[in-house]
């Protein structure tokens, strides 16, 4: 099965070129089954790859390989298929494997949520870190913070024990400020930051200016909270609903308002209504989509098995059943073979 990922900007011909080395290379493949698959892969790949002008605006992804035909068949029955993706975002590194399945995970990683709200529990004894993704919450991890108690030892005045004291809280800040860094810029670029912890500790934390300026000004708000660490991420996920609620009301106010102002100016730019989204959708000209919540539409199809005719329609919930029933029941208006299949798709999964 060959997967192959072509970042926004490659030159088709270099990719093609590759594309022909491996086909050579496929003769060294001891099954003959095996080698006329792969070679036959990468010739359709190349074929599809020479039809067009220039890598799409975001990069492209291709599958293909021999797979079994639909209702399964004989070794030997495979039939070759391919399949063009247009990535969800810029595709940015480049890709071949030829390999007993297809390799999906960059294409995963495109479709994980962006909306991430980042959290962090902090006090002086220890501190962790949380994600928010949906409505789940992931502790990332937590640390001790190695600080003495307040309570100094014997044999040390008590000016000499709270110097070392605030310094080590210093370095204890700068690498919790480090670890955030890492985390919610580098590996999970989040939308806010929640700071949450026992008594004072987090607002030094802020107000010492210890995070990078990005994150300082992601900051939604503080929390109030009875334990830091891990157990603090828990508990400031569970105090914090009406605060995200905020934020993403906010968020969403905006992209409406922003919808609106493209409608009354008719820049083409904003559309709305079913249909035309549908389709923009088609040609693959649509940025943002806004979906209702309470959207209550289901797509229902009819193919017929015989001549692969396909009838089509989005209809409420409540008129599904009796729509999949008269596909069903009456003959393909192509070939008039009684051999229509009915299947149905939430429209939100459709779009």
């Amino acid at each position: 099965l060959i997967s192959v990922y072509i970042p926004k900007g490659k030159q088709l011909h270099e990719i093609i070129g590759t594309l022909q080395q491996e086909q050579g290379t496929a003769d060294n493949i001891k099954s003959d089954l095996t080698r006329s698959h792969v070679v036959d892969s990468l010739g359709k790949v190349i074929q599809r790859l020479k039809l067009l002008k220039k890598t799409p605006e975001r990069g492209l992804v291709m599958f293909c390989g021999a797979l079994p035909p639909e209702g399964g068949g004989p070794l030997g029955s495979e039939v070759v298929k391919v399949w063009e993706i247009d990535p969800p975002k810029d595709l940015k590194q480049y890709l071949y494997r030829c390999d007993d399945h297809f390799h999906v995970d960059i294409l995963k990683d495109m479709l994980k949520d962006d909306n991430l709200i980042g959290f962090l529990a902090i006090d002086a004894k220890d501190a962790g870190w949380g994600l928010l993704h949906g409505d789940k919450i992931e502790v990332l991890s937590q640390t001790g913070s190695g600080v003495a108690g307040k309570h100094r030892q014997g044999g040390q005045s008590a000016k000499r024990f709270q110097k070392l004291r605030e310094m080590e809280l210093s370095y204890f800040y700068n690498r919790v400020a480090g670890t955030t860094r890492e985390y919610f810029i580098d590996i999970y670029p989040v939308k806010g930051l929640i700071i949450s912890g026992p008594g004072p500790t987090k607002e030094d934390f802020i107000n010492g200016n210890y995070l990078e300026y990005r994150l300082q000004n992601m900051i939604i708000n503080t929390i109030d909270a009875g334990y830091s660490g891990a157990e603090g991420i828990r508990e400031a996920f569970a105090k914090s609903g009406e605060l995200l609620s905020d934020f993403r009301m906010v968020e969403e106010k905006k992209l409406i308002e922003d919808l609106f102002r493209e409608v009354n100016s008719h820049s083409g730019l904003g559309v709305y209504g079913l249909q035309d989204v549908i389709e923009l959708l088609k040609n693959n000209v649509v940025k943002i989509l806004i979906i209702t919540d309470d959207t209550n539409l289901n797509r229902v199809e009819g193919i017929c098995r015989r001549c692969q005719h396909l009838q089509e329609v989005i209809v409420e919930r409540r008129d599904v059943i009796p729509k999949k029933t008269e596909y069903a029941s009456k003959p393909c208006p192509r070939c008039n073979a009684m051999e229509v299949e009915p299947n149905e798709q939430d429209i939100v999964d459709y779009l």
